[in-house]
């Protein structure tokens, strides 16, 4: 056997043994915890159909991770990533019910089809996910500004503030989304 064929079984076999190690670490956390996680994620949404599915999305996610022996706590672990999904799931719900209702008098020639229901509250998530962290006063006056149209002298009028606060505020919900998309 040549230096090449030794070196090339010898990666082969390091890939194999780390593989199994992979494999046997995702297997013991799942089988240790999956059903506490299920149960801790029942509690908090109140619907085991929910729950089963963020269960899913939590170890998919533990799936993508490239080094796991670095778990240290794995109930702490598992709650942290569940914990994450769970609050975006809430927000979804939320931005979808808000959205469901807002067309809920529509007569049903004008109702929006299911697709693009769907593609409506997706757009509205991700602006949601783009605007999440602004300060409240930013939030709103980007909001009031792109979607209600109104003026910086109104949005001052309505945050008590003066219009060159409105204008610092709308350049910095502007910088963020920038910042968000790139």
């Amino acid at each position: 056997m040549s230096n090449t064929a030794i070196y090339q079984h010898v990666d082969v076999c390091t890939v194999d043994s780390i593989t199994q190690t992979r494999d046997s670490l995702i297997t013991e956390l799942y089988q240790k915890h999956n059903s506490w996680l299920m149960g801790w994620l029942c509690r908090k949404l109140g619907c085991s159909f929910d729950a089963a599915d963020l269960m899913h999305d939590t170890f998919s996610r533990v799936l993508q991770k490239d080094d796991l022996t670095d778990i240290k706590e794995p109930r702490a672990y598992l709650t942290t990533i569940a914990h994450g999904l769970m609050v975006n799931h809430v927000r979804r719900r939320d931005i979808e019910a808000a959205y469901l209702e807002e067309i809920s008098h529509l007569s049903q020639a004008e109702a929006p089809s299911p697709e693009t229901i769907n593609i409506m509250i997706e757009t509205l998530t991700q602006i949601d996910e783009m605007l999440d962290g602004l300060p409240g006063r930013v939030r709103s006056a980007f909001l009031w500004f792109q979607l209600e149209g109104l003026s910086h002298a109104q949005i001052a009028e309505r945050l008590s503030v003066s219009v060159s606060s409105v204008r610092q505020y709308i350049a910095k919900a502007l910088l963020h989304c920038i910042n968000m998309s790139s």
